[in-house]
């Protein structure tokens, strides 16, 4: 999966389609992403010893990997969603190292 922990994406289907933000967790074995503030879902907490109270529970929701993109904008308005290709180097023990770059702009993530 061309998609990691702390990548900043973008939605680009669906109802939160443009919306922003860090990926949480990745959930490999499902192809979804969770996304910090994107496709929030109500969550039903009974009252436990913990929270007393119990009530609604906010959450993310996870999201497909297919409709998220990498952001390589700078500031959090600059909106540049960018695919994910793979180039291999050499360190400087002379072994092969796989990076992640931008197909857009060509500098490695």
């Amino acid at each position: 999966m061309k998609i990691k922990k702390n990548d900043k994406v973008v939605v680009i289907a669906g109802k939160e389609k443009g919306k922003t933000g860090m990926v949480k967790e990745v959930i490999s074995s499902k192809n979804m992403v969770i996304v910090e503030g994107v496709n929030m879902r109500k969550h039903h907490v009974k009252p436990t010893q913990q929270n007393p109270e119990g009530g609604l529970l906010e959450q993310e929701g996870p999201l497909d990997v297919s409709n998220v993109m990498i952001n390589i904008g700078k500031s959090k308005k600059e909106v540049i969603a960018t695919k994910i290709s793979y180039k291999s180097e050499f360190n400087k023990n002379g072994k092969v190292v796989k990076k992640r770059y931008s197909k857009k702009t060509k500098e490695i993530l």
